[in-house]
């Protein structure tokens, strides 16, 4: 699997260079993320601009990544979709269980809102 990642102070942003997430890619995927998480990592930014098609193996790798960042109180965000992925997540209904923005900037926005509604909260 080809990809990228940026590490941040808050965030760490993956770009996946990959035409397709599919049961070839996602499980590189899903274990980078383990990966990150157990390095540390509370919040990433999967850019999947490049990917033109995802399958149900794709889905499940973006799941496991939602959720290993939310039980650990981060954040998890998926930005520039394709129309295919777009509606595979729509069609799943997971468009309610996943963050999903237009680009990396509003991804980059999104960590920096819940780490200032964490430290709130943290606070009370």
């Amino acid at each position: 699997m080809k990809y990228t990642i940026d590490k941040q102070e808050k965030y760490t942003l993956i770009r996946l260079h990959e035409e397709k997430l599919d049961s070839t890619a996602a499980p590189q995927l899903k274990s980078e993320m383990v990966t990150l998480h157990a390095e540390g990592v509370r919040n990433i930014i999967l850019d999947l601009s490049e990917v033109k098609y995802t399958d149900s193996s794709g889905l499940s790798a973006l799941l496991v990544g939602n959720r290993i960042l939310q039980e650990d109180g981060g954040i998890f965000v998926l930005c520039r979709l394709s129309e295919h992925t777009a509606k595979l997540i729509k069609i799943s209904q997971l468009d309610s269980v996943l963050n999903i923005l237009l680009t990396v900037e509003e991804g980059i926005d999104a960590v920096f809102m819940h780490e200032i509604e964490k430290d709130m909260k943290d606070e009370d």
